[in-house]
């Protein structure tokens, strides 16, 4: 391994974000463990990188502990469409907490550093297009209105 090549972590690795972080990691050089649950990840995403020499593919949930060692961490592991993460709003919570705060003790262990992403849909539907910087979003704090 060259002195300047990580073993990098990218969780949700086989979504649309993950794969192309894994496509950029693995062209700078590094070796990657792509982790995904394949929930809304897809494997055909990641399928090209499947037998380079840098790339690891492992089938895991990220609510359950994780002991590997690496260099970096990147979270991105959680459905970000409204329609998938509405489907199982419990796993979803799980995924964003137990994920995040495994991830945080894995990074503690190995003295990696951590990105942690997060959707923008945390923001709600925006009433601004663009969105800059300073705006703080348009959340409805009740949630979705069921009629009974």
């Amino acid at each position: 391994m060259h002195e300047n090549t990580k073993r990098v972590l990218v969780t949700g690795g086989a979504g649309f974000l993950g794969s192309h972080l894994c496509d950029r990691l693995i062209a700078e050089g590094h070796e990657v463990i792509c982790l995904d649950n394949f929930f809304t990840g897809a494997r055909s995403n990641i399928r090209h990188l499947l037998g380079h020499p840098n790339f690891e593919l492992m089938r895991h949930d990220v609510t359950l502990p994780l002991y590997v060692e690496v260099d970096e961490i990147y979270n991105l592991a959680c459905p970000a469409s409204p329609v998938n993460y509405q489907y199982d709003p419990v796993q979803t919570t799980k995924t964003s907490v137990h994920g995040a705060i495994n991830m945080l003790g894995l990074a503690k262990r190995t003295k990696a550093k951590i990105l942690q992403a997060s959707t923008s849909e945390v923001y709600g539907d925006p009433t601004v297009h663009p969105q800059t910087e300073e705006y703080w979003g348009n959340v409805n704090p009740i949630g979705i209105a069921l009629l009974l």
